[in-house]
């Protein structure tokens, strides 16, 4: 996860803490998980919106599954 440890982790959380207190921190992890989950459903539905959006997801899905199997059989 973009190379922090569980250390680091802590550290940024504790400051968080510290910064908006314990009150505060609940509000603010909702709302970041209903902005996360609405971006979600937006690239969903420009995904469905948009033609050939979908075709492209799979094949780069598929390409990506190929890679997997030739690295597989590379080692």
């Amino acid at each position: 996860m973009f190379g922090l440890g569980t250390p680091e982790l802590m550290v940024i959380l504790a400051i968080a803490f510290l910064v908006f207190g314990g009150k505060k921190l609940p509000e603010l992890g909702a709302g970041l998980g209903k902005g996360i989950s609405s971006f979600k459903k937006g690239l969903k539905d420009v995904e469905e919106s948009v033609p050939g959006v979908k075709e492209a997801v799979a094949i780069k899905e598929e390409v990506d599954k190929v890679k997997d199997l030739g690295r597989l059989v590379g080692k």
